[in-house]
This record gives C-alpha cells, sequence and structure tokens, in this order.
C-alpha cells in the first residue's frame, strides 16, 4: 500500500483539492494506521492542507494583479470611449469575480447619474435607472467622491433610498454592492459598481483594487475624449492646424511615457526604475517618497521632501501641486495615501506634461500596491516560521530548516534573537517595522505572544539589541525595548536564545529601562533577581566560573577562602585563623583569585556580584 505521506505529496504534485487531500487521514485509518503512524498522517496532512490554502491564496492575488496589468494595456491601447467603458465593467467584474459589474456616468446638467454600461445584468429595468444625486449608493458616492460598500443593501441606512431606486436594484436581485468614483482632479465623472445577488463583505483590499482600477480608467476615458475632440477640432478647424498637431504631439507623447511606464511595472520594474524613465520623459529631477515621507527613489537633484502640506492638498483634488518652483503629486489607491512623487527643474508645466505627470503617480501607486501585496505574502510566510520554530522545534527541525533556506534565511550560523516591546506604540505597526527590519537584514521577525520577534544573522547580541531598539523606536515613534538572546544556531538553540531574551525583555522593564537594549551580560546580578525565570545555575558560574574550574583540576580551596574572606569582613587575619593557614598563604590563595578573575574584582560593582555568587552557590550547591 502506498505510504499515506507520499499520497499527499503526489496529490500535492498534482494540484489536487483540499477534498482530496482531506480523504487521506479517513483512508489510512481505514486501512488501520493507528498510533505514531496515525499521528504523522494528521500531521502531513495538516500541513499539506496549510500548502494548498497558501498556494491558492498566492494564485488569487497573482490572478488579480494580472488582471489588473490586463486592464491598464488595455485601457492604454483603448480610443472608443465606449470600448473603454465596456472594457472597465468587464474587468471590474473579472478582478472581484461578483455576479454583476455596472458602470454609471454623470451627468452635471441634470444633476444625477444614469446607467451607461452593466456586464452581468438580467434586468431592463435596472439597466435603465437613473440616480438623483446624493440619491441610493451610487449617488452618494457620485456626490461624495468616496467609495462606499454595503454587504446588505435593503437593511443600510446610510444613504437615501427611493423607491424607483429600490425596485430596479430588487428586480436585479442583488444584495451586496460596492461602489467606487471615477474622477479627474477634483471632478467626479462616474461611478463603478462591482454587486453580487447574496451577502458579501467587500474587504479593503478589494476596495483599494476597485479603487485603482476606477483611477486608471478615468484617465484612459479622459485620454479618449481628448482625442475625440481633437479629432473634431481638426475638422471644423483648418486654420488651428498647428495647435492641433502641437496638442496631437503632447497626447502622443503622454501615451508613450504612458505605455513606457505601464511596462515597465509589467516587467516587475522597482520604483528608482520608474522614477529613471518619469525623469527622462519630463527633463526633470524626480523624487518619490512613502506615505511618512521616507524616501524610495531620487533621480536626479530635488529639494529633500514634500511639505506634508502639499501632499495633502494634492490628496483632497487629485491633482499635481506646486511648491517652491517644485510639483508634487499625492500616489493614491482610491483614497488610500501610498506616497508622493515630486518633480524639480520644471517650474512651468504645459497641462498636457502635468496629466503626465499625474499618470505618473498612477502607474507608481499601481507598482506600490504590487510592492506591499508582496511584502505582505513574505511577511506572513516568515511570521507563521517564527511561530513554529519557537512552538514546535523538535517536530520537524530539518523542516524548518528547509522552509527558512526558500527565504534565504540559514538556521544553521549563528543568529541573534530579539524580543521587543512597544507600551505606546501600536502592536500591528511594530510588527510591521519589524519585518521590515528583518527582510533588509535578511532575518525573521513575527508576532509571538504579547512580543515581537526578531531573528538576525550575527553573533553581538549587545549591538544587536541597541540598535534594534533604536531602529523601532524611531519607526513607530515610540520607545521600544529590546531584550536579546544568544547568538544561536539551529532551532533547538533559537528555542533557549528566545527564552534567554525574554527574561532578559522582563528585566529591563521592571528596572523602568524602557526604550533600551540589551542582554543578561549587560543586567549582571539584577538579572538573576528580576528575570521571570532565573538562571542562577548560569549566573555562578558567569561569575565564579575560572575559580571552580581552577579547583576542580588541582585540587586548591580558591572558593572556600573567598568565602572566608568576605565572611570575615575582609580581615587577613580573622581569615587566616579560619581557614587555619598562614596569613601569607591568604594573601597568595587572593592574588590567583585577581589572576582569574581580573585585577577589578575587589571594585564595589564586583565585589558585590561575587558575594551573590558565592551565597548562591551555597544554597543550591
Amino acid at each position: 500500500m502506498t505510504d499515506p505521506v507520499e499520497r499527499l505529496l503526489e496529490l500535492l504534485a498534482q494540484d489536487a483539492g483540499s477534498e482530496r487531500l482531506a480523504q487521506v487521514l479517513p483512508a489510512a485509518r481505514a486501512a488501520g494506521a493507528a498510533g505514531a503512524d496515525l499521528d504523522r498522517v494528521e500531521r502531513a496532512t495538516e500541513w499539506a492542507l496549510r500548502i494548498r490554502r497558501t498556494l491558492t491564496e498566492h494564485r488569487r492575488r497573482e490572478a488579480e494583479l494580472e488582471a489588473l496589468f490586463d486592464t491598464a494595456s488595455d485601457l492604454a491601447g483603448a480610443r472608443d470611449p465606449d470600448a473603454v467603458l465596456k472594457s472597465i465593467v468587464r474587468r471590474a467584474r473579472l478582478l472581484l469575480g461578483t455576479d454583476v459589474a455596472y458602470l454609471s456616468m454623470n451627468e452635471p446638467s441634470a444633476h444625477g447619474t444614469s446607467m451607461r454600461v452593466t456586464d452581468g445584468s438580467v434586468s431592463a429595468l435596472f439597466q435603465e435607472v437613473r440616480l438623483g444625486m446624493g440619491e441610493g449608493l451610487g449617488g452618494l458616492v457620485a456626490q461624495t467622491a468616496r467609495p462606499y460598500a454595503t454587504a446588505d443593501y435593503f437593511a443600510d441606512l446610510r444613504f437615501d433610498h427611493t423607491t424607483p431606486i429600490d425596485t430596479a436594484v430588487k428586480d436585479e436581485g442583488l444584495v451586496a454592492i460596492l461602489g467606487v468614483p471615477l474622477t479627474l482632479g477634483s471632478r467626479v465623472i462616474g461611478v463603478l459598481y462591482a454587486a453580487n445577488r447574496t451577502t458579501r463583505q467587500f474587504p479593503p483590499d478589494e476596495v483599494a483594487l476597485l479603487s485603482s482600477l476606477a483611477d486608471h480608467a478615468a484617465i484612459a476615458l479622459d485620454t479618449a475624449h481628448l482625442l475625440e475632440e481633437t479629432r473634431v477640432a481638426l475638422r471644423e478647424r483648418n486654420e488651428a492646424n498647428e495647435v492641433i498637431r502641437a496638442n496631437s504631439e503632447a497626447m502622443r507623447r503622454a501615451e508613450e511615457a504612458h505605455d513606457r511606464l505601464a511596462d515597465l511595472v509589467l516587467r516587475g520594474a522597482d520604483v528608482p526604475e520608474v522614477a529613471a524613465a518619469v525623469a527622462k520623459v519630463l527633463g526633470g529631477a524626480i523624487a518619490v517618497h512613502d506615505s511618512d515621507l521616507g524616501e524610495l527613489a531620487r533621480i536626479g537633484a530635488t529639494k529633500g521632501t514634500p511639505a506634508r502640506s502639499a501632499v495633502n492638498s494634492s490628496r483632497a483634488t487629485g491633482r499635481a501641486v506646486a511648491q517652491d518652483g517644485t510639483w508634487v503629486c499625492a500616489v493614491l489607491a482610491g483614497r488610500e495615501l501610498l506616497g508622493s512623487i515630486t518633480l524639480a527643474g520644471r517650474p512651468d508645466l504645459t497641462d498636457a506634461d502635468r496629466r503626465l505627470f499625474e499618470r505618473a503617480s498612477v502607474v507608481t501607486a499601481l507598482l506600490l500596491l504590487l510592492r506591499r501585496s508582496v511584502a505582505e505574502a513574505e511577511n506572513k510566510v516568515r511570521g507563521e516560521l517564527i511561530a513554529d520554530l519557537l512552538t514546535a522545534p523538535d517536530r520537524d527541525p530539518a523542516g524548518l530548516t528547509a522552509r527558512a533556506r526558500r527565504i534565504g534565511v540559514e538556521l544553521g550560523v549563528p543568529h541573534v534573537v530579539l524580543v521587543a516591546d512597544g507600551a505606546s506604540a501600536p502592536r500591528e505597526r511594530l510588527l510591521a517595522a519589524a519585518a521590515h527590519l528583518a527582510s533588509v537584514g535578511r532575518g525573521l521577525a513575527g508576532a509571538h505572544g504579547e512580543h515581537v520577534v526578531l531573528l538576525l544573522p550575527g553573533t553581538d547580541a549587545a549591538s544587536a539589541a541597541a540598535d534594534t531598539a533604536r531602529v523601532l523606536g524611531k519607526a513607530v515613534g515610540a520607545p521600544v525595548t529590546v531584550g536579546a538572546g544568544g547568538p544561536a544556531a539551529g532551532p533547538d538553540q533559537v528555542v533557549q536564545a528566545h527564552a534567554e531574551a525574554a527574561r532578559c525583555l522582563s528585566a529591563l522593564l521592571v528596572l523602568d529601562r524602557c526604550g533600551q537594549g540589551g542582554t543578561p551580560a549587560d543586567l549582571g546580578f539584577v538579572g538573576v533577581l528580576l528575570g521571570e525565570r532565573a538562571d542562577v545555575a548560569g549566573y555562578v558560574r558567569t561569575t565564579l566560573g575560572p575559580l571552580l574550574d581552577y579547583d576542580a583540576s588541582r585540587g586548591t580551596e580558591l572558593v572556600r577562602t573567598l568565602s572566608a574572606y568576605f565572611a570575615c569582613g575582609a580581615n587577613l587575619s580573622r581569615a587566616k585563623d579560619e581557614l587555619h593557614v598562614h596569613v601569607n598563604t591568604v594573601v597568595q590563595r587572593l592574588d590567583r583569585v585577581a589572576t582569574l578573575l581580573g585585577d577589578d574584582w575587589v571594585s564595589p560593582e564586583r565585589v558585590l556580584e561575587v558575594q551573590l555568587a558565592l551565597r548562591l552557590l551555597r544554597l543550591v550547591g
């Protein structure tokens, strides 16, 4: 009979579904498997199902991104407005996997919005419905220029229900609806919808994806309308040929630039490559910053970081704004601020170049969304590995090592284990900062218990703790305390180093050393007294180890002499009587102690540690 574990691997290789994977365990039980063999099959089945879920999630994300990029290519080549609208709606339904997608266009003269294109609709009444400004979910989106989603349309009282609209929605059988605005600058030109005939929640990533598509589509629509207007102007005004040719050339240049930028994103280019392409097209210096004004790329000479007020102004209007001779454009995914792009060296931009600059911000938004999706997936894998390392290191050490190696982490080399606590910082923000630090340092980061744990390559635990506390504190804007353990190599040592780091962190917090990093060695005897699980034997060994080894190998009594010396109040005469030896013998033994422990062993701090170690030695043996 085929081994059940091999059968699971075979099914994974065949891309079998979760149902077939789940059938292996009952089959093994029916075949007589029991005890350890059945436990092994059960664990293997759990891992196989987890791998299947991970693969399914990755494929879903890849399909969404591929559909989004295909949409960018389709819209970049579209010239007919009706064709653009149909492509938008078809892709929206594909991206979110909904029953129906549709698009309404605003009618400024009539103060409302009417249905223009539908995909998946079966109701003639619904296809002809018209929404007044502020009426229904779509009218509210058109009026406020903000996305709205409802899991149950008829039970949602956030917007104005009217009889004609509710009748049309009921005739179509819609229940869950998501609507996002199509905007040009601060002007809403329409609303893009995705809807289901059953209850459904629309998570933030789906809202961001549909909003990105709507922003991209609005620009493509604007391009199509501009081209149409250009063709009409060519027919009606022969005397404006030169002006029209100039406009056409500018539009052609914008299209080529847009295609070039979209192609860079589709080929997996990074932010600096896109910034370099934009700088070349516009003939200026380009800088790209994230939402916290951290620099992502810089091409040419630009003036520091953009003012937060300029970024907020661009975010509010959706247009590039001028600031001290430079141009700033917010990089948005819907209403979410992903960052900003700055153009220097071009104080006077033509309308075409300004649109091109704004179009570059949309392409940059697509790129940053892609980077975030990839980073989230990688951070999830790294976080799961940290959890498995600390909770079940003995279950499959070789498997843990192999999983780490697949993401560029070699557990066989020394690593420092760090446990971080940001008392006043949001845990999600601390975890995100730790994940970024671990990714840059080719390590691991994840949440474990109440704290965030990092595994970084290296052997200097003290330096790693101090550096990590400083970097994370700056990233989250609040003090972060870090305890360190190690170095450790291999899953078993990592678990021990984590326990050591956790004890160190506990002692640091009790000592009110918030915002600092440290190791047990930095705490000395205080770590023994205040740690959650004091390592008494380790402290005694660290403090008196050279004396214990010397006595054991030579049969001397240095430890006994030192105990008698302190018990007699550091009086040599009383100590020699206690030991029944000559005073010179006591002096010689103390000289040997100084040689083994260092000349500073008589300093107040060292004397306190040595006396504590001697007392602990008498207590625990």
